[in-house]
């Protein structure tokens, strides 16, 4: 998806660009404040202005991949059935204008292409118990921490949110840097030693089987922390040094792989302490972000009108947008599941109309159910009589709209990343206010990781060293 860069904006245009998105935000928000399940019961269909519906009715899902989200098949060339409204074009254009790009900058990584479930770039002791797009991830963030740890000269890495360990035992095991894990759950930690232990036998068994491969660097185990980070306050455990780290001479560098919600925010909080010098972190789950405290964090977006980001529009930022263009081009039946759940919400209104957007557990196989088999059970999961009189007549009236929430859907996801967009950019806004330097880097592949921006930071500027860390190694 095109986008703007986000690396090498002035301080200026940041902020310009800021203004501009809380002015489309607020523009579109009745868009992306729906919640889909309510298609039918909200009419959200008729919310969109008559001229859209003209222009979006009876596209099929590839149509809309190719129209609507610029995402054409391969080979596909765009061809519009009908002249589309002025508003709507504008719509699409400045959707792709203001959003940060997850394109890298380097060539789209070939490390799948021999095998769907094996990194090429990582050898075979790294790759066990990690899947593909954990694979990806770890080596991508891995070599950008240690190109980072030398530019910047830091001492110790500190892993925050670790769980398993899969990139702290990359960094460490594979890299050779000096790495502190801190996890919450104390599961995950037991699991994160035991994978450790396993890992380094693996390591000296390849080692005696191909006694030529010599392993020159450091080979240190990571250490591993079990504690809670509380995004509101400092935690002094994730400052200190490790043992053979003198405090006097400890550089610390933070990072997280999709720290999720305020986890992210504390990584900033705690990048202020002069001991660190620099940051790589990847966020995700803006939802989990505390209401305030966890956005805005800049004075300059907390100073501008339509700032606010409710729930619903955290959330959807977390969808991920390439993966749906992807499924649009295939055109499967499993598109079917969001207008067979708002079909649902309309049974369970009529039934209870206290009981609103109730969670659904997860229907196995509902794009082989009839509508009314899917309701039933949809029934029988948030507590009510399944075997209620059900309107067969409405809901294949329902059954018939499917592209047309499909469509609908499809529009809240074209402006999602313009939320995601101005959460990250409130980041960089608020280092920026505090004396730092901070870039937003496209680090992975977005149709493995769709939450692939990384905020790198440090307290010294780095000038152009930034592209060499967005760059892929050969």
């Amino acid at each position: 998806m095109p986008g703007v860069s986000a690396r090498g904006l002035s301080h200026e245009a940041r902020r310009q660009l800021a203004v501009n998105l809380t002015r489309v935000v607020t523009l579109y928000r009745s868009i992306l404040d729906a919640y889909i399940i309510e298609f039918f019961t909200d009419n959200l269909w008729g919310t969109l202005p008559c001229s859209w519906q003209e222009a979006l009715d009876g596209l099929n899902p590839p149509q809309l991949a190719t129209l609507l989200l610029g995402k054409p098949g391969e080979g596909e060339v765009a061809r519009y059935r009908s002249v589309w409204p002025l508003t709507l074009l504008a719509l699409k254009s400045t959707a792709y204008a203001l959003a940060f790009t997850r394109t890298p900058g380097f060539q789209t990584p070939s490390e799948f292409l021999e095998n769907p479930s094996q990194s090429s770039r990582l050898t075979a002791p790294f790759r066990k118990h990690v899947r593909p797009k954990k694979q990806h991830e770890i080596r991508r963030l891995g070599e950008l921490v240690k190109k980072l740890s030398d530019l910047t000269g830091c001492t110790q890495v500190v892993d925050v949110g670790s769980g398993q360990g899969h990139l702290s035992r990359f960094m460490s095991l594979g890299l050779g840097l000096m790495v502190k894990s801190i996890e919450g759950d104390q599961r995950l930690v037991e699991r994160a030693q035991r994978l450790d232990q396993e890992l380094l036998q693996a390591l000296q068994k390849e080692e005696k089987r191909n006694p030529q491969v010599v392993h020159t660097g450091p080979r240190h185990r990571p250490h591993h922390v079990v504690r809670w980070v509380d995004p509101t306050a400092l935690c002094e455990e994730l400052l200190l040094p490790l043992e053979n780290s003198p405090q006097s001479e400890a550089r610390l560098l933070l990072t997280g792989l999709h720290a999720c919600g305020d986890l992210s925010v504390a990584l900033l909080r705690h990048f202020c302490r002069p001991e660190v010098a620099a940051l790589a972190s990847v966020g995700c789950c803006y939802m989990k972000l505390s209401d305030p405290g966890g956005y805005p964090l800049s004075q300059w977006v907390a100073g501008l009108p339509g700032r606010e980001l409710p729930y619903r529009l955290r959330e959807g930022a977390c969808h991920a947008l390439e993966e749906y263009a992807e499924r649009l081009q295939k055109a499967g039946p499993g598109l079917r599941t969001h207008c067979y759940r708002a079909a649902l919400e309309t049974v369970i209104r009529r039934a209870q109309p206290e009981l609103r957007r109730p969670g659904v557990q997860g229907i196995p196989r509902v794009h082989e159910l009839k509508i009314e088999e899917y309701v039933q059970r949809g029934l029988q999961r948030v507590g009510l009589d399944p075997h209620l009189p059900l309107n067969l007549a409405a809901l294949r009236a329902h059954q018939a709209q499917e592209n047309r929430v499909v469509a609908f859907f499809s529009l809240a996801l074209l402006l999602a990343p313009l939320v995601e967009t101005l959460i990250l950019l409130d980041r960089l806004l608020y280092l920026q206010e505090q004396g730092f330097h901070a870039e937003l880097l496209p680090i992975f592949s977005p149709e493995l990781s769709p939450r692939n921006l990384v905020l790198v930071a440090t307290k010294r500027p780095l000038g152009e060293t930034f592209s060499v860390l967005e760059t892929e190694d050969s």
